[in-house]
């Protein structure tokens, strides 16, 4: 699964909508949409804060591993 597939998944498995992940992400919706459909690559900045909204690792956001770990507490 590839990090487009695994972002959509990951709203749609907690059941948000684009409109409230863009904003805890700090984007438009639209650029939001983008990311979804592979149309503009993701902002490493981007990525960690979806991986902290989803509590998962980055890792597992980017599609490199299938195993669902925790987002790393300091």
């Amino acid at each position: 699964m590839n990090y487009t597939e695994r972002i959509k998944s990951l709203r749609e498995d907690n059941d948000y909508n684009q409109t409230f992940v863009a904003n805890a992400i700090h984007v438009a919706q639209t650029t939001y949409s983008d990311y979804e459909k592979g149309k503009v690559r993701i902002p490493i900045e981007c990525l960690i804060e979806l991986a902290k909204l989803y509590n998962v690792d980055m890792n597992y956001i980017t599609g490199i591993s299938n195993i669902k770990r925790e987002y790393p507490q300091n």
